[in-house]
Protein backbone atom coordinates (compact mmCIF):
# COMPACT_ATOMS: atom_id res chain seq x y z
CA UNK A 1 0.00 0.00 0.00
CA UNK A 2 2.81 2.39 0.92
CA UNK A 3 4.63 1.67 -2.33
CA UNK A 4 1.51 2.60 -4.28
CA UNK A 5 1.20 5.93 -2.43
CA UNK A 6 4.84 6.97 -2.83
CA UNK A 7 4.72 7.96 -6.56
CA UNK A 8 1.58 10.18 -6.19
CA UNK A 9 3.03 11.78 -3.04
CA UNK A 10 6.29 12.49 -4.83
CA UNK A 11 4.41 14.15 -7.68
CA UNK A 12 2.42 16.30 -5.25
CA UNK A 13 5.58 17.45 -3.48
CA UNK A 14 7.40 18.19 -6.73
CA UNK A 15 4.49 20.01 -8.41
CA UNK A 16 4.94 23.36 -6.59
CA UNK A 17 8.64 23.36 -7.43
CA UNK A 18 7.95 22.73 -11.11
CA UNK A 19 5.27 25.47 -11.09
CA UNK A 20 7.65 27.91 -9.43
CA UNK A 21 10.41 27.14 -11.95
CA UNK A 22 8.00 27.66 -14.82
CA UNK A 23 6.64 30.89 -13.33
CA UNK A 24 10.10 32.29 -12.65
CA UNK A 25 11.48 31.35 -16.05
CA UNK A 26 12.35 34.54 -17.90
CA UNK A 27 12.99 34.26 -21.65
CA UNK A 28 16.51 35.31 -22.57
CA UNK A 29 15.25 36.46 -25.97
CA UNK A 30 12.60 39.16 -26.39
CA UNK A 31 11.34 37.66 -29.66
CA UNK A 32 7.58 37.05 -29.36
CA UNK A 33 7.24 38.81 -25.99
CA UNK A 34 4.20 41.08 -25.54
CA UNK A 35 3.66 43.66 -22.84
CA UNK A 36 1.26 46.19 -21.33
CA UNK A 37 2.70 49.25 -19.56
CA UNK A 38 0.70 51.80 -17.56
CA UNK A 39 2.52 55.05 -16.70
CA UNK A 40 1.85 58.37 -15.06
CA UNK A 41 4.11 61.38 -15.03
CA UNK A 42 4.67 65.04 -15.73
CA UNK A 43 5.12 67.09 -18.87
CA UNK A 44 7.59 70.00 -18.91
CA UNK A 45 6.48 72.34 -21.70
CA UNK A 46 7.38 75.86 -22.74
CA UNK A 47 4.71 78.10 -24.25
CA UNK A 48 6.89 81.16 -24.81
CA UNK A 49 5.79 81.40 -28.45
CA UNK A 50 2.15 81.67 -27.40
CA UNK A 51 2.88 84.22 -24.66
CA UNK A 52 4.96 86.43 -26.96
CA UNK A 53 2.23 86.45 -29.57
CA UNK A 54 -0.46 87.20 -26.99
CA UNK A 55 1.35 90.12 -25.36
CA UNK A 56 2.43 91.40 -28.77
CA UNK A 57 -1.13 91.78 -30.02
CA UNK A 58 -2.59 95.23 -30.53
CA UNK A 59 -4.10 96.38 -27.26
CA UNK A 60 -2.12 93.93 -25.14
CA UNK A 61 1.14 95.85 -25.13
CA UNK A 62 2.18 96.92 -21.67
CA UNK A 63 -0.05 94.44 -19.86
CA UNK A 64 1.52 92.86 -16.78
CA UNK A 65 2.44 89.21 -17.29
CA UNK A 66 0.11 86.63 -15.80
CA UNK A 67 1.44 83.58 -13.97
CA UNK A 68 3.06 80.99 -16.19
CA UNK A 69 2.64 77.24 -16.11
CA UNK A 70 5.41 75.02 -17.42
CA UNK A 71 3.60 71.76 -18.08
CA UNK A 72 1.05 69.40 -16.61
CA UNK A 73 0.22 65.78 -15.70
CA UNK A 74 0.11 62.97 -18.23
CA UNK A 75 -0.95 59.34 -18.47
CA UNK A 76 0.22 56.75 -21.01
CA UNK A 77 -0.87 53.17 -21.70
CA UNK A 78 1.43 51.15 -23.99
CA UNK A 79 0.53 47.93 -25.81
CA UNK A 80 3.47 46.34 -27.61
CA UNK A 81 4.76 43.14 -29.19
CA UNK A 82 8.35 42.24 -30.07
CA UNK A 83 8.43 40.57 -33.48
CA UNK A 84 12.22 40.19 -33.33
CA UNK A 85 14.72 40.00 -30.51
CA UNK A 86 15.59 43.69 -30.87
CA UNK A 87 12.54 45.33 -32.45
CA UNK A 88 9.14 45.98 -30.88
CA UNK A 89 6.05 47.49 -32.48
CA UNK A 90 3.42 49.15 -30.32
CA UNK A 91 0.79 51.76 -29.71
CA UNK A 92 0.89 54.34 -26.90
CA UNK A 93 -2.44 55.85 -25.84
CA UNK A 94 -1.90 59.14 -24.04
CA UNK A 95 -3.74 62.00 -22.35
CA UNK A 96 -2.33 65.23 -20.95
CA UNK A 97 -3.58 68.67 -20.03
CA UNK A 98 -2.83 71.91 -18.24
CA UNK A 99 -3.97 75.51 -17.88
CA UNK A 100 -2.48 78.65 -19.41
CA UNK A 101 -3.04 82.09 -17.90
CA UNK A 102 -2.95 85.43 -19.74
CA UNK A 103 -3.74 88.99 -18.80
CA UNK A 104 -6.85 90.22 -20.57
CA UNK A 105 -7.48 93.95 -21.10
CA UNK A 106 -10.78 95.30 -19.83
CA UNK A 107 -13.72 95.67 -22.20
CA UNK A 108 -13.64 99.45 -21.71
CA UNK A 109 -10.76 101.83 -20.88
CA UNK A 110 -12.22 102.25 -17.41
CA UNK A 111 -12.05 98.53 -16.63
CA UNK A 112 -8.84 97.11 -15.20
CA UNK A 113 -7.05 94.18 -16.88
CA UNK A 114 -7.79 90.76 -15.42
CA UNK A 115 -6.31 87.29 -15.55
CA UNK A 116 -7.94 84.79 -17.89
CA UNK A 117 -7.57 81.03 -17.77
CA UNK A 118 -7.24 78.83 -20.86
CA UNK A 119 -7.77 75.12 -20.30
CA UNK A 120 -5.84 72.84 -22.67
CA UNK A 121 -6.19 69.10 -23.21
CA UNK A 122 -4.81 66.60 -25.65
CA UNK A 123 -5.16 62.87 -26.18
CA UNK A 124 -4.40 60.44 -28.93
CA UNK A 125 -2.38 57.45 -30.07
CA UNK A 126 1.29 57.14 -30.97
CA UNK A 127 2.26 54.31 -33.31
CA UNK A 128 5.91 53.38 -33.43
CA UNK A 129 8.90 51.15 -33.10
CA UNK A 130 11.18 50.55 -30.13
CA UNK A 131 14.69 49.17 -30.43
CA UNK A 132 15.55 47.13 -27.34
CA UNK A 133 17.88 44.59 -25.79
CA UNK A 134 18.32 42.63 -22.54
CA UNK A 135 21.03 43.16 -19.92
CA UNK A 136 20.57 39.97 -17.86
CA UNK A 137 23.24 40.85 -15.29
CA UNK A 138 21.40 44.00 -14.09
CA UNK A 139 18.87 43.35 -11.34
CA UNK A 140 17.21 40.10 -10.29
CA UNK A 141 15.66 39.40 -13.71
CA UNK A 142 17.55 41.74 -15.99
CA UNK A 143 17.14 45.23 -17.43
CA UNK A 144 15.55 46.02 -20.81
CA UNK A 145 16.71 49.40 -22.19
CA UNK A 146 14.96 50.75 -25.28
CA UNK A 147 14.72 53.70 -27.67
CA UNK A 148 11.77 54.47 -29.91
CA UNK A 149 10.29 56.72 -32.59
CA UNK A 150 6.55 57.43 -32.95
CA UNK A 151 3.87 59.37 -34.75
CA UNK A 152 0.12 59.37 -34.63
CA UNK A 153 -3.19 61.28 -34.55
CA UNK A 154 -4.27 63.46 -31.65
CA UNK A 155 -7.26 65.56 -30.62
CA UNK A 156 -6.42 68.85 -28.89
CA UNK A 157 -8.86 71.20 -27.19
CA UNK A 158 -8.65 74.66 -25.67
CA UNK A 159 -11.29 76.51 -23.69
CA UNK A 160 -11.13 80.13 -22.62
CA UNK A 161 -13.29 81.25 -19.71
CA UNK A 162 -16.65 82.39 -21.04
CA UNK A 163 -16.23 80.60 -24.38
CA UNK A 164 -16.96 77.13 -25.63
CA UNK A 165 -14.24 74.50 -26.10
CA UNK A 166 -12.38 74.58 -29.41
CA UNK A 167 -11.40 71.15 -30.75
CA UNK A 168 -8.95 70.41 -33.50
CA UNK A 169 -7.26 67.31 -34.90
CA UNK A 170 -3.50 67.32 -34.97
CA UNK A 171 -0.53 65.02 -35.40
CA UNK A 172 1.99 64.13 -32.73
CA UNK A 173 5.63 63.13 -33.22
CA UNK A 174 7.80 61.64 -30.50
CA UNK A 175 11.12 60.03 -29.68
CA UNK A 176 11.73 58.12 -26.47
CA UNK A 177 14.37 56.58 -24.23
CA UNK A 178 13.64 54.28 -21.33
CA UNK A 179 14.19 51.01 -19.53
CA UNK A 180 12.22 48.28 -17.79
CA UNK A 181 13.70 46.79 -14.63
CA UNK A 182 12.28 43.28 -14.43
CA UNK A 183 11.27 42.33 -10.90
CA UNK A 184 9.84 38.91 -11.78
CA UNK A 185 9.08 36.77 -14.77
CA UNK A 186 6.08 38.95 -15.63
CA UNK A 187 6.27 42.24 -13.69
CA UNK A 188 8.64 45.17 -13.98
CA UNK A 189 9.08 48.88 -13.35
CA UNK A 190 9.37 51.12 -16.43
CA UNK A 191 10.79 54.63 -16.62
CA UNK A 192 10.54 56.50 -19.92
CA UNK A 193 11.44 59.92 -21.31
CA UNK A 194 9.69 61.20 -24.42
CA UNK A 195 10.34 64.31 -26.47
CA UNK A 196 7.04 65.16 -28.14
CA UNK A 197 5.89 67.67 -30.74
CA UNK A 198 2.18 68.45 -30.39
CA UNK A 199 0.42 71.80 -30.83
CA UNK A 200 -3.17 73.06 -30.87
CA UNK A 201 -4.97 76.35 -31.67
CA UNK A 202 -6.44 78.84 -29.19
CA UNK A 203 -9.73 80.45 -30.16
CA UNK A 204 -12.15 79.83 -33.04
CA UNK A 205 -10.85 80.05 -36.63
CA UNK A 206 -12.32 83.51 -37.17
CA UNK A 207 -10.70 84.87 -33.98
CA UNK A 208 -7.60 82.74 -33.50
CA UNK A 209 -5.12 84.17 -31.01
CA UNK A 210 -2.28 81.68 -31.45
CA UNK A 211 -1.39 78.07 -30.75
CA UNK A 212 -0.35 76.31 -27.58
CA UNK A 213 2.21 73.60 -26.98
CA UNK A 214 1.32 70.22 -25.42
CA UNK A 215 4.59 68.58 -26.39
CA UNK A 216 7.96 69.12 -24.82
CA UNK A 217 9.63 66.80 -22.33
CA UNK A 218 7.46 63.97 -21.02
CA UNK A 219 8.75 61.96 -18.05
CA UNK A 220 6.79 58.99 -16.76
CA UNK A 221 7.10 56.02 -14.43
CA UNK A 222 4.89 52.96 -14.31
CA UNK A 223 4.44 49.20 -14.16
CA UNK A 224 4.82 46.66 -16.95
CA UNK A 225 3.24 43.25 -17.33
CA UNK A 226 4.87 41.02 -19.94
CA UNK A 227 3.44 38.03 -21.78
CA UNK A 228 6.05 35.36 -22.55
CA UNK A 229 6.30 33.99 -26.08
CA UNK A 230 3.89 31.19 -26.95
CA UNK A 231 5.88 27.95 -26.69
CA UNK A 232 2.92 25.67 -27.33
CA UNK A 233 4.03 25.22 -30.95
CA UNK A 234 7.76 24.43 -30.78
CA UNK A 235 9.94 24.07 -33.86
CA UNK A 236 10.73 20.52 -34.89
CA UNK A 237 13.06 19.05 -37.47
CA UNK A 238 10.13 18.74 -39.87
CA UNK A 239 8.88 22.31 -39.40
CA UNK A 240 6.29 23.71 -37.01
CA UNK A 241 4.74 21.24 -34.63
CA UNK A 242 0.93 21.23 -34.31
Amino acid sequence: MLRRLLPPLALLVAAPAFAQDEEDAVPESLNGVGRITIQGGWRVTSNETFYKRWYGRSGNEGLSLARKTEGGPLAVASFAYAFTDMLEVGIDLFATGSSLYVTQPGATPAEAPFERRIKTLGYGALLGLRFQTVLPEVGPYGLVPFAGIFLGPALVTSERAGEGAQEDTSRAYAASLGATWRLSANWGLTAEYRFVYLRGPVGPPEARVGSFNLGGNWMALGVTYTFPPDLSRPLSSGGLGF
